[in-house]
């Protein structure tokens, strides 16, 4: 962007998506500086590195496009102008190279997130960004400029627009707490109530589990509930169950226990096994072996799997010792599993809520506050985890840098 003046750009959060901005931004000849609460950038992102940093997926538009649910027709854009090739693409212009494994998730070779932000925020500062932390967003005065809480007291600055990516209200500590979600619906902007997404849901265990299983996983499972089944891992807690394969559930779960205070959810302790062949393996002579015995040896069913059996058996008053084959069988492929409660929203891997896409325009600009835009996981979609987050985060960073650069050029004309 050429003229006499270089306008200047404020943006509000300095997680994947707000980066992104920036750096779509100063790409196009503009003044940028990063703002965020926290001492540093990137303490989320740094986050997700622990796990191995699951940039992307690699599977089919389509079916990437599905993971989004009722958020899909408004990321679409987004995520084809700025697709999971152009985010390998993007990493590997970093120095870091990606890789996908057999899950068809990509991830940096390095497997860390702290490679790949050292090198981002080192472009992003060669390119002339200025970065001010310590500086928490407190909304906007009168005139429209920015309101800072900073260590030297309450500053008021003045930017010619303004892309905000603030996170949503999970891992408060490393700077997502939610607070602006009270300072853009003080302004009438429509702002959905943040709820916990891809988070752990609670049930009363009893000592004895607890005692056999408690942070073990259950692997080859496959969880259902209200018609819908999804395969994968969850780890039993203290309080209940975490993990991939719950996270895919979380909205109708949250939703059923809101409404009924409860929702049961089923376990398929041995996914991979049919009903028919369960049955045969159980309906084999036991001999003196223990029941717990029989089946880890019948089964390959894991101890963890065997105690949630157990524990979900004596709550139903059916003890596994006294059923039948194919009664055995059936329950073990349909466990069922109380859940009370939703794990606190702090802890989750994300949120659902925030913005609604309807006070967006199409640049990604809040309709009723011209000049600026919103980004990242503070829009309201949700996704599961296994590259979508990201992916979402860095496309729709892209896409409000871009409508800034079209609306300051629309100014000028």
């Amino acid at each position: 962007m050429s003229g006499i003046s270089q306008p200047n750009v404020a943006v509000i959060g300095g997680g994947p998506a707000g980066l992104m901005a920036a750096e779509v931004l100063a790409g196009s000849g503009v003044q940028v500086t990063v703002y965020d609460r926290m001492p540093s950038v990137g303490r989320k992102f740094l986050l997700a590195g622990r796990g191995g940093l699951n940039l992307t997926h690699s599977e089919d538009i389509t079916r990437f496009m599905q993971r989004y649910g009722t958020g899909e027709p408004h990321l679409r854009s987004a995520i084809e102008a700025f697709s999971p090739a152009n985010v390998q693409a993007w990493c590997e212009a970093l120095g870091q190279k990606t890789f996908t494994g057999t899950s068809g998730r990509v991830f940096p070779v390095a497997m860390k997130a702290s490679p790949l932000l050292r090198a981002w925020l080192a472009r992003l500062v060669a390119a002339g960004i200025t970065f001010k932390v310590r500086h928490t967003f407190d909304g906007f005065d009168a005139q429209g400029e920015l309101l800072f809480a900073t260590p030297q007291g309450r500053a008021a600055v003045k930017h010619d627009a303004t892309v905000l990516a603030l996170g949503g209200a999970s891992w408060p500590r490393l700077g997502s707490d939610g607070g602006w979600t009270d300072v853009l619906a003080g302004s009438g902007i429509d702002v959905k109530p943040l709820q916990p997404a891809n988070c752990g849901f609670l049930t009363h265990w009893s000592d004895v589990f607890l005692a056999r299983a408690e942070g073990h996983p259950l692997k080859r499972i496959a969880l259902s509930f209200n018609g819908e089944t999804v395969r994968g891992e969850c780890v039993v807690t203290h309080e209940g169950l975490e993990g991939g394969a719950i996270y895919a559930l979380a909205a109708p779960l949250r939703d059923a226990i809101a409404a009924d205070g409860e929702a049961v959810l089923h376990i398929d302790l041995l996914a991979d096994v049919a009903a028919e062949t369960l049955e045969e393996k159980l309906s084999q002579p036991r001999g003196k072996q223990s029941l717990a015995t029989f089946l880890r040896k019948q089964t390959k069913i894991s101890p963890a799997a065997i105690a949630l059996a157990q524990e979900a058996a004596i709550l139903a008053a059916m003890p596994l010792g006294g059923m039948k084959p194919e009664a055995l069988a059936v329950f073990i492929k349909a466990v069922p599993v109380r859940l009370t409660g939703v794990a606190p929203i702090a802890g989750a891997i994300s949120t659902a809520g925030g913005v609604a896409f309807g006070a967006l325009d199409d640049n990604f600009m809040l309709r009723r506050m011209p000049g600026v835009f919103a980004a990242g996981e503070m829009l309201d979609w949700v996704a599961p985890t296994g590259g979508y987050l990201l992916q979402a985060c860095f496309a729709t960073g892209v896409a409000a840098g871009q409508g800034v650069v079209r609306w300051l050029e629309s100014k000028r004309t």
